[in-house]
């Protein structure tokens, strides 16, 4: 299944593109605000000032249906998973270097073929099982465990792909009944909730520039989320989901201009190893979707989701 070149698929790289550039963006900021603020206050203003517009927005559009879930268990635990996700990614920008932070996220779409096969009963063929096992090398040279100290913000990293991986096979499930409202507000409420339950233990009064610049987190996170919707609207999925691994440039470049940060070779070639494998995975969960409905146009849960992950909420989208 070839993706052909046409007006429309050059406006959705357009559009895929100025999205994750914003995403890398948000995490610079996140690394930035993270030497004085704690992660929790970091995501519990970020989320309130992005909660209130997309609240609003939501409420505003009938179509978006009421806020009582359908099911309720799943999206709790959706929205558990994404608040935890949260939280391990932000630690993981502060803890780690921008790109290694990026490589271990990029596991996510390794994990979701894995968990797909596991709760959803999706099959795993011999040419996605040798790409997971590419993809799985990546990340044990990246970790190179025995050479290199394992720390919080590695687990974190994985921990955050692991939630963000959860959670898209969660919508997986819900998606097609759930309502909108209520897949993209429980989540971010639950989000503040659990945030804000640590926040005053480790509250430090915001200067406000820095509340400016969570305050810039969250709607950067939202305008992002929105470009990445007119992405799949506009684009073929399979073109669309590749430009999420652009933030490894992004992420070397910023990491060098404002925090010293350069890779070293382990990260780069495991990086490489892990988005050839999501690649491939991406391209052929598309390619399959292709030969069983007719051609994709677009997402086919384009669902906002603030909840993880800016690195996975593209993934959702997806």
């Amino acid at each position: 299944m070839e993706i052909k070149i046409t007006s429309q698929a050059a406006l959705g790289a357009f559009w895929a593109t100025l999205a994750f550039t914003i995403f890398a963006v948000h995490d610079v900021l996140i690394k930035t605000l993270g030497t004085t603020y704690s992660v929790f206050q970091i995501i519990f203003f970020a989320t309130l000032f992005s909660f209130i517009p997309i609240s609003g927005f939501m409420l505003a559009d009938k179509k978006s249906g009421t806020f009582r879930p359908k099911n309720l268990v799943l999206v709790l635990a959706r929205s558990f998973f994404q608040a935890i996700g949260f939280i391990c990614a932000f630690f993981s920008f502060t803890a780690l270097d921008l790109a290694e932070a990026y490589s271990l996220l990029f596991v996510t779409p390794l994990l979701i073929t894995v968990f797909a096969s596991l709760f959803l009963g999706e099959v795993i063929r011999l040419r996605r099982m040798i790409a997971l096992g590419i993809g799985f090398l990546g990340v044990i040279i990246v970790l190179r465990p025995g050479f290199s100290v394992f720390d919080l913000g590695h687990l974190a990293a994985i921990l955050a792909a692991f939630c963000a991986s959860m959670a898209f096979i969660i919508l997986r499930k819900i998606g097609q009944v759930e309502r909108s409202a209520s897949v993209i507000l429980v989540p971010m409420f639950t989000t503040l909730t659990v945030s804000g339950l640590f926040l005053p233990s480790y509250f430090v009064p915001p200067s406000l520039i820095d509340l400016s610049g969570m305050a810039a987190i969250g709607i950067m996170s939202t305008v992002s989320q929105l470009a990445l919707i007119v992405a799949y609207r506009v684009a073929p999925a399979g073109l669309i989901a590749p430009f999420q691994y652009t933030q490894i440039v992004w992420a070397i470049l910023f990491g060098a201009l404002f925090f010293e940060e350069v890779p070293d070779t382990f990260v780069l070639v495991g990086a490489g190893f892990i988005i050839t494998s999501g690649i491939f995975i991406i391209w052929r969960e598309y390619k399959v979707e292709s030969e069983q409905e007719g051609p994709v146009t677009e997402s086919k849960s384009a669902i906002m989701d603030t909840g993880i992950l800016s690195k996975s909420s593209s993934l959702d989208s997806k």
